[in-house]
């Protein structure tokens, strides 16, 4: 019998609409009248935007112990890097202050696929360990879980056959 685990769909859907929207928007991605972009959108942003509202979604819907403590910083600096690294490396007004219009055509546009890769890593990480610490839901009453999880406090110990024989 498979064990399911509690998902909340209206959670992740309303993060991902939010994601969505607050990312997507200002950097014009999502074509709107309101912002506008001098560089047009580079072919590999439309992934890391994909990626980044998928990996949002999947951390608000993952359901965890009420007993485990839920830190967003980790999933919220993913969201604010990708956000750099998606808009317009020139429409940038903190960029464009601190180094200038040759500055972030010449240094933050180069950099923007590594913060877009740096935003996606924190996120799977962040999306791992609260599926990591998720409620097991019925399957786990009481003190005892239905579901296996390795014990990573255990030292590894060798068994007889899994050491190697003298020569």
């Amino acid at each position: 019998m498979a064990t399911r685990f509690p998902f909340s769909w209206g959670r992740a859907l309303f993060a991902a609409a939010v994601t969505a929207l607050a990312i997507g928007i200002p950097t014009d991605i999502i074509a709107n009248p309101l912002f506008g972009r001098e560089i047009p959108v580079r072919w590999w942003e439309y992934p890391v935007f994909g990626v980044t509202v998928l990996l949002t979604a999947a951390w608000f819907g993952i359901q965890t112990r009420p007993s485990v403590k839920n830190s967003g910083a980790v999933p919220t600096t993913g969201a604010v890097l990708a956000f750099l690294a998606v808009g317009c490396p020139v429409c940038n007004k903190l960029v464009l202050l601190a180094i200038g219009t040759s500055g972030a055509m010449g240094f933050w546009a180069p950099l923007q696929p590594v913060v877009a890769a740096a935003s996606v890593v924190l996120m799977a990480g962040a999306v791992a360990y609260r599926w990591r610490r998720r409620d097991c839901g019925d399957a786990c009453a009481g003190d005892t879980c239905s579901v296996s999880r390795p014990n990573l406090n255990r030292p590894a110990t060798r068994t007889a056959k899994s050491r190697p024989t003298p020569s």
